[in-house]
Order: C-alpha cells, then structure tokens, then sequence
C-alpha cells in the first residue's frame, strides 16, 4: 500500500488496481455461488417455512434439490445478471471509495491508520456503494423470489422488471429497502476493520521470524483473515441483513 509520501501516480494507481481487483472478486463470487445466494434469499424472507409463493424448506440441501425440481436449473440461477452486475459493480466500487478514504485519513496523519480510521473509510465507501446500487440488489430479489406458483405479474428478466416496477411502482420503489440497506453499511465497515486489524496482527507476529513484509503472509493467510473478518461481520448483522431482503418484497408477499 502507498504510503503517506507516495507519489500521486503511485497513490492513483493502486487505487484502481484495488477496484478491478474488489470487481474481478465480486465477479468471480457471484459467478460461482449464485445458487446459494437464491437459497439464502428465499430462507431470509420466509424463515425455511414457507411464506406466500416460496416454498418451505428444510434445510439448504433440501431447498436446492426442491428449487431445482420445481424449477428447474434456471431457478437455481434466478437473478443471476443484476447480480453479478451488481456485486462486480458493488465491489469495485467498494474497494475504490474505500482506499480514496484511507488516503484521505493519510493525508491527515503521518502515522499508520487507526481502527476508527478503517472503520470510517468502510463505513463511507458502503453507504456510497448502496446508494448506487439498491436498485440492481432490489431487482435481484424480486427476480430470485419468483416461482411457479407466484400470482403476481412475472418478470421476464431483468430489464423487464427494471421497466415493470418503475411504470407500476415509481422509480422511488427502486429504493425500497434502503434504510436497512444503509444501516448494513455496519456490515463491511466491521470486517474491513476487522480484516485489517488481524492483518496487522498476523504481520507482526510473522515478523518476529526475520521475514519480509511481502513474504510475511500467504494464500491460506489471506484467505483465513478474510473469513474470521467476515463470519465476525455476518454474526454482528444478520438479523438486519434478513429484514433488508424482506422489504423490497414485502408489499407481494401477502399476495
């Protein structure tokens, strides 16, 4: 990363290789665990039960099996555009307005950051991020919801329901949902603080070794410091995380 003296080319640089790179991950997420985003969907807003047209479900491998018979492997990759769409978008989006907010903090310190300083950046990148993008996330939802036994006017895909729920609903209802949207903005800022604080540890702890910062972490390392960050994020704000998929939905869902 940069630091406080870095030249502007330098600065400008990794900026934008920190937002392909958050754009090729968003991508490559969505494109691989798509069917487990729907199922997750599902069981948010009816709890597993059953809750108007979305079918009950036992547990996660009964929910694929039932949504793959019903529907069949379409129905496992409903939503799939507006979400890869967005989650290349999100991402880039995120990691780009996030290291422009680190280095706004830099400026102001010649120090290492502090957890509030990472906290803040997060927190300012998500809410930029969900104001851009609570449609592409609403239009997903609407379109992994959708089942054989829905009443209400289907959508074709995702430019259909982009034109059906602003000529029917307004272009507001797009933003349906953007108040829990924006109190999970607590989501990313609380892994990336976290990411970043147990970051510093590993470092410093692999330091004591003689070895080079480059060469202080690995694959595994990145990877398990990006999963205690998020499994410690998930556990903080899931139960807003469910309520913020419930409502884009909520006014079909008693149909």
């Amino acid at each position: 990363m940069p630091t406080p003296g870095s030249s502007p080319a330098l600065t400008e640089a990794w900026t934008w290789e920190n937002a392909v790179a958050g754009a090729s991950a968003g991508f490559a997420t969505v494109a691989t665990l798509h069917p487990l985003d729907v199922v997750r969907t599902r069981f948010q807003v009816s709890g597993g039960k059953g809750c108007s047209d979305v079918s009950p479900y036992r547990n996660t491998a009964h929910a694929v099996y039932t949504i793959a018979r019903s529907e069949g492997p379409r129905g496992l990759y409903a939503g799939f555009y507006p979400a890869v769409l967005g989650s290349t978008l999100s991402w880039g989006l995120y990691f780009f307005f996030y290291n422009r907010a680190k280095q706004r903090y830099l400026q102001w310190k010649d120090d290492q950051l502090r957890p509030v300083h990472h906290l803040m950046s997060a927190a300012e990148a998500g809410a930029l991020v969900c104001l851009f993008t609570n449609p592409k996330w609403l239009v997903k939802t609407r379109l992994q919801l959708q089942t054989p036994r829905h009443h209400a006017s289907r959508y074709s895909g995702f430019s259909d329901a982009l034109r059906t729920i602003m000529k029917e609903e307004g272009w507001l209802s797009l933003y349906r949902g953007i108040g829990p949207g924006l109190l999970l903005v607590t989501h990313g800022a609380i892994q990336f603080t976290a990411y970043e604080e147990l970051h510093k540890a590993v470092i410093l702890t692999k330091s004591r070794d003689n070895r080079s910062y480059k060469d202080s972490l690995n694959s595994i390392d990145y990877a398990a410091l990006g999963a205690g960050s998020k499994v410690t994020a998930i556990l903080l704000t899931y139960p807003y995380q469910a309520n913020s998929f419930a409502l884009p939905y909520s006014h079909q869902l008693s149909v």
